[in-house]
């Protein structure tokens, strides 16, 4: 199949995820109101005191408060919203495995990459909704980054990279799981990712096992990068790990979603 209609179709399926999306956009609501219930909770009723205990390797100052604090989380935030859609996503591509749409789709002269196509980038799209909102409430109790547009637009750039291959891991867990029900456990991990690593608190807060494993998933990376980014922090070699970490996924995801993709569907149940 030559390159423009392959981009037709992605098109195609664009619109689709898009217009399931517009239907209900409860949905995209819902996926900011959890990062944003735990902003509110970490920096109103544990800012105080985790704020106080930001040292020279936070982003704050040591005895900081809820504004230092709030500074330092906000990052861990936007990954949470991120994570956040993975399951959305899961949840839909099974929802078309177990329909039966994906099989009509097989006997169609449609490309097989833009069926995945159109649910990963109606996930990036829906994740930048859904980070604006998140974004907004932060700037709304005090958030207040410290550098220029150059560098909030490197941000969104690695935030949109960072759900691209999100998104591409959850289409190839939806297309893994056997039922919606799997589909909407099966990316949960993906959620506790910010919490075990420098999200939430400095990875030097903790036991050695535990630093290791926060300083080496790919989290953390993205997470300092985002932090060096909005608020000026260093960023040293964050920056190239939190993009190689990123692709490494995106292809990975994208190379086992195609594999995937080729099964026989499962029937409807």
């Amino acid at each position: 199949m030559t390159a423009p209609l392959m981009l037709t179709d992605s098109a195609t399926m664009l619109r689709r995820t898009l217009r399931r999306l517009r239907r209900y956009p409860s949905l995209t609501f819902f996926i900011a109101a959890i990062p944003i219930v735990l902003l509110l909770l970490f920096v109103y009723v544990l800012g105080g005191t985790l704020g106080a205990g930001l040292g020279a390797g936070g982003a704050g100052a040591a005895g900081g408060g809820r504004a230092e604090y709030a500074a330092y989380l906000m990052p861990g935030i936007l990954l949470v919203t991120v994570a956040g859609v993975a399951q959305g996503t899961a949840i839909s591509v099974a929802m078309d495995m177990t329909a039966g749409i994906i099989a009509r789709f097989k006997t169609m002269a449609v490309s097989r990459a833009s069926v995945l196509a159109g649910h990963v980038i109606g996930s990036v799209i829906q994740t930048v909704l859904a980070v604006a909102l998140v974004l907004g409430v932060g700037l709304l109790i005090g958030f207040r980054p410290t550098t220029g547009p150059l560098e909030w637009v490197a941000a969104l750039g690695l935030l949109v990279l960072t759900t691209l291959a999100v998104a591409s891991l959850s289409v190839a867990l939806g297309l893994a799981a056997g039922s919606v029900e799997t589909a909407s456990n099966s990316p949960m991990f993906l959620m506790l990712l910010p919490f075990l690593g420098s999200g939430f608190v400095p990875t030097s807060s903790m036991p050695d096992p535990l630093r290791w494993v926060a300083e080496n998933q790919p989290f953390t990376p993205i997470i300092e990068t985002l932090r060096g980014l909005l608020l000026g922090s260093p960023i040293g070699s964050q920056g190239l790990l939190a993009v190689g970490w990123c692709l490494a996924i995106s292809l990975a995801g994208f190379a086992w979603a195609r594999k995937l993709y080729e099964r026989p569907p499962q029937a409807a149940v």
